[in-house]
């Protein structure tokens, strides 16, 4: 079976062709840095870090180049065109410089993001970093006649846009969102004392105030840059004019994405994007979660109470276009999960480790990691692959049960299991946080074994009994059979 996305542009699955299978191209909308993240970031980066990941299976790590922004610049209160810079009003709350600001913030995100696993981008532009080709973008296109100047501000000429012919393979605006124009609201209709041409015109350079602490000098006076063109220009920095997929979530694809489609499409003359994702939203209480409506959950709340691989875990048994509602206790019941898993992995590490064997033989997938694939290969359904993968533990937790299990199958089974839930999905259950001490563990219940075998020897029952009776204190059964010690791990 052929990988299918949903494009959100088809509104259809549609199998995935790369523009250059050598190269896969993706980019991605990043934080905008001004606060703490919350579990509805959460959700939209650790979906798209598993979509990336099952990219990077399917072509090659070296064959897929993955771009994710830092917006510390542009982005206005509301999405619109009016209102405050979001991180110089947080500077202004803070009494700071919005460079303080945007580091602070944007080390948070990155370390909250090291504690769900996330893999770090390819590429991490900034905004900031590219005022310069900002400002030629902007003139590229008043010189195409798609943008005007008025005050000391520019913006994109959409009346004028639409009266063009539509090239081949372009998209019309509101084509992603499918609105049409009369549907559309761009941060309000134009009020009586606004400045543009039109309703629906959006701003590529914004004149800034006295006040406005981030400014740069343009051919328009000082400004700064409005935060949709900063992602059409860094995209086509490091992907070129055209590329494969591009990501964010549901609430970026209007206005936000709508306007990288024409500013990019009437900049450079050519198709933007080939496929559009967009992973659904984290609601609360049936609500939408966001910081301006008072209802998200900081993330360094929730690791100081559950495990970043229990939330990951959480996450991932959602699909990313499903909306996720939150709650502590599916929390709760995801980390019990998890912690089954953990312990499966353990005595299978384990059993692996004393039973010898170097590998399967050759004889293609075991049925359940077909499964497992398959479900990816949908659209990335992880909830399915989830599924998948707890009928291979199902068949692990039979072999082990039944002794003396074929150390090949043991191995095909760690194999599988090591793709699936560490590389794909990212949940470390072999390595790191979640099973990177699994192997040490098995060693070292083998050890303790082996010494009550030693005491057991010397008639020393007393001390044989102290073994046994802290082991099961720790979780770990001792099962003494004709063959030998067998262990388990209880719960």
């Amino acid at each position: 079976m052929s990988l299918r996305i949903f494009n959100t542009l088809s509104r259809t699955k549609e199998e995935f062709v790369p523009i250059d299978p050598n190269l896969v191209r993706m980019y991605r909308c990043g934080p905008t840095v001004y606060s703490h993240p919350h579990i509805g970031h959460a959700k939209s980066f650790v979906s798209f870090d598993v979509i990336r990941r099952y990219l990077m299976h399917c072509y090659g790590k070296d064959h897929l180049l993955y771009v994710m922004n830092v917006t510390d610049v542009g982005h206005l209160a509301g999405d619109a065109d009016e209102g405050e810079d979001k991180v110089e009003e947080q500077a202004r709350l803070e009494h700071r410089s919005p460079f303080e600001i945007a580091l602070e913030y944007e080390e948070s995100f990155w370390e909250d993001m090291d504690r769900l696993n996330m893999l770090r981008p390819d590429r991490t532009p900034h905004a900031t970093d590219f005022i310069r080709q900002q400002i030629e973008a902007i003139e590229t296109l008043i010189g195409k006649g798609l943008a005007y100047e008025v005050n000391g501000s520019v913006y994109f000429d959409i009346t004028e846009y639409e009266s063009r012919p539509l090239e081949d393979g372009f998209v019309p605006y509101g084509g992603l969102s499918n609105r049409t124009t009369d549907e559309q609201e761009h941060g309000g209709r134009v009020a009586v004392k606004s400045e543009k041409r039109g309703p629906f015109d959006f701003a590529l350079w914004k004149k800034a105030d006295d006040k406005h602490f981030m400014q740069w000098l343009s051919p328009w006076g000082w400004g700064f840059p409005g935060w949709h063109i900063e992602c059409s220009v860094m995209a086509k920095f490091y992907l070129g004019a055209t590329f494969d997929i591009h990501g964010g979530g549901l609430d970026n694809q209007f206005p936000h994405h709508e306007c990288e489609i024409a500013q990019s499409q009437g900049a450079n003359g050519k198709p933007f994007v080939r496929y559009w994702m967009h992973n659904n939203l984290v609601t609360t209480a049936g609500r939408k979660m966001g910081k301006s409506l008072g209802n998200a959950t900081n993330m360094k709340v929730l690791f100081g109470k559950y495990d970043p691989m229990a939330i990951r875990f959480f996450i991932l048994q959602s699909h990313y276009r499903s909306t996720l509602e939150f709650n502590e206790e599916a929390i709760v019941a995801a980390a019990t999960g998890l912690e089954k898993l953990r312990k499966t992995i353990a005595r299978l590490i384990g059993e692996v480790a004393k039973g010898g064997g170097n590998g399967a033989p050759a004889g293609g997938n075991l049925p359940f990691m077909d499964a497992f694939l398959a479900a990816m290969d949908d659209d990335f359904n992880t909830p399915v692959a989830i599924g998948a993968l707890f009928e291979g533990i199902g068949e692990v937790n039979k072999l082990l049960a039944a002794g003396a299990p074929d150390a090949h199958l043991l191995h095909r089974h760690v194999e599988s299991f090591t793709l699936a839930f560490d590389t794909i999905l990212g949940l470390n259950l072999f390595a790191g946080d979640g099973g990177g001490d699994g192997a040490i563990a098995g060693d070292l219940i083998e050890l303790l074994i082996e010494l009550r075998k030693e005491a057991r020897g010397r008639k020393d029952f007393a001390m044989s009994d102290v073994i046994r009776d802290r082991l099961k204190g720790l979780g770990v059964a001792l099962e003494d059979t004709k063959e030998g010690t067998r262990w388990s791990l209880e719960g």
